[in-house]
Order: C-alpha cells, then structure tokens, then sequence
C-alpha cells in the first residue's frame, strides 16, 4: 500500500479521494487495521452480514509474476485460511491458485481444498499470463475442481499490468472500471464455447457484478453463439448451459437488479457484494419485487448449499 493507493509493480489504482496516508508505512498500518476480525466484525454488523467468504485482492493474483506467482498462491492460502480459523462461524475463504501454471495450480487448489477448509476458488478474468478460459491446458483444473466438488468464483482484474512500464497506455484507469466486467463476460463466453461444460458439466461457476455484460447480452450472446462463432465447440444451445452460472445482484441500480432477478432467476443468485470495495447499497434484494423465499434464497440459501457453508454456529442469514 502506498499513499495513492494499492500498487503492484507500475500499476497504482488510481482514486481521486484524497490520499489517507503521508507515507507508504502510514498507508501499510491503515490497511492491516482495516483487515482485523473487530474491524470486519464491525462493518458487517452495520451492513446486516454474519458470515463473509473472503478472497484474494483482484488486483494482485500475480498470473504475471513466474515461479513466484505459485509460492504466492500458497501464502494466500495459508494465510486465508489461519485467518478464518479464528471465527469459522463467521469466515470462509476462496482458494487461490496460480493458473498461469496450471499444473502447479492443480496442486494447490487440492491442498487448500482438502487440507485448509477452501470453499472454492477464486480466478481473475479469463487471462492468465496468456492463458484464457477456453484453453484446453486448464482442463485439469477444472477436473479438480469437479473431483472436489467446489465452485469457481471470477472477478475481473487491471489487465493493464501486463503492459509493465507502458501502463500509462491504460487511459482513464479503464482495464479496471470497464475491464473488470469484460473479463468476466469474457470468462462466461469462453467457458462455454472452448467446450469445458461439455467435458465437465457439474462445473459450477459464480461471477460477480451480476455476470459482468454477460446477463444483460445473454439474447445476443445465445443466438450468434450458433450462428457467428464457428470455432465455438459447445455442443448444445448456451442457454443450456445457465445452471451452470450463478450471479450476483452487485449493480448501481434497482431496476437493473429486478432485471437480473427476472432473467436469471432466485435460484441461480447469491449475495455478493463486493464487500469492502468501491460500493454499498444496502440490502441489494430490497425493491425489486422478490418474493420472501426468493430473497433468502439469495440472501443466504444458494450460497450455503453452492459452498456448503457451515451456519450452524449463525443465528440468521447472510
């Protein structure tokens, strides 16, 4: 952390509120003293949350940084997990791996899975040092993640660090703020059309900022998937393929959240909320004509059963 902001290797993202720190040390302790269990415990009190499944920082899953890129992969975890063994009742987390190796990811995902308690694991976009979602080098990544039964989340990330010392290219902070959403569409598109729902079809992913563009194309998307992308190897139509996604209700306004409700469905929804990051809007199942057991639904039931989350020791919902 530096006075500007978090900062991986050129990239810096940028804000324009003014800076809450004199030195990068300032900076440092600020954010350690926004990262403890009180100061989590306190926010999710105010914002009505009791359990939260925490993940790597978006901007810093380091596919670009080599052989180091997996021994950080393993410290994540590591210290994810020594984090959450503190109050189980109130945190999870999702694995990170670095697929930029996938080999070596295939290991890491199976031992943060198996001997640290991960829910799932986390993936940035559909980038990874070159390697995208369709290609088939990943596979058996997603075997395991089918062997061990656990999801895939994606939140897309600042591509612009591939760019090195030319990251001044990356206009208006633009491969973050519309980046994010087209890495995760592209994750949607990808998965399906390089054919990994064919191989592996209990593949469950969730992809957050309500699916990117993903779900408010999806007309677009399912026609020229069969008429326009002839390297496309799905096999069926890609609206078979939408039980496979789950989504989240994280968008700027109601009316947009009632459309995602209305075209995914309570079933395939859960509550992500970017929690801790750029926005807040209360409770995101407000006002948009749920009905009470479509709003648990996605307030809590489809994340418990999708992460197979322990609430027993939790009073109420998520």
């Amino acid at each position: 952390m530096k006075p500007q902001g978090l900062t991986v290797g050129h990239f810096s993202l940028g804000t324009k509120q003014p800076a809450k720190a004199a030195t990068d040390a300032e900076a440092e302790a600020n954010l350690l003293a926004r990262m403890t269990h009180e100061a989590r415990l306190a926010v999710m009190e105010q914002r009505g949350v009791d359990k939260l499944v925490l993940s790597t920082p978006s901007h810093a899953f380091m596919y670009w940084a080599g052989e180091f890129g997996t021994e950080y992969a393993r410290i994540c975890n590591d210290e994810l997990s020594a984090f959450c063994r503190v109050m189980p009742d109130k945190f999870d987390f999702w694995a990170h791996a670095n697929l930029a190796d996938p080999e070596a990811a295939v290991e890491e995902i199976d031992r943060a899975v198996r001997v640290l308690g991960a829910k799932g694991l986390c993936v940035g976009g559909t980038n990874f040092d070159g390697i995208q979602t369709y290609d088939e080098r990943l596979f058996p990544v997603w075997a395991k993640l089918v062997e061990l039964d656990v999801p895939i989340m994606v939140h897309g990330f600042n591509q612009s660090i591939y760019l090195g010392e030319r990251h001044h290219e990356d206009r208006f902070e633009t491969t973050s703020i519309v980046g994010d959403c087209v890495d995760e569409t592209l994750f949607f598109w990808y998965l399906i059309c390089g054919g990994a729902l064919d191989a592996f079809p209990t593949l469950k992913t969730y992809i957050t900022h309500a699916g990117g563009m993903s779900v408010f194309q999806l007309g677009r998307l399912s026609e020229l998937n069969g008429v326009m992308a002839p390297d496309a190897r799905n096999q069926r139509p890609l609206m078979d393929y939408m039980k496979n996604f789950y989504f989240d209700l994280d968008v700027h306004h109601p009316a947009l959240r009632r459309a995602v409700a209305e075209v995914v469905g309570a079933d395939q929804l859960v509550y992500g909320t970017n929690f801790g990051g750029a926005y807040d809007y209360g409770d995101l199942t407000d006002g948009i004509d749920l009905s009470d057991s479509d709003r648990e639904k996605i307030r809590s039931g489809n994340a418990i059963r999708l992460l197979k989350l322990d609430m027993s020791a939790s009073p109420s919902s998520l």
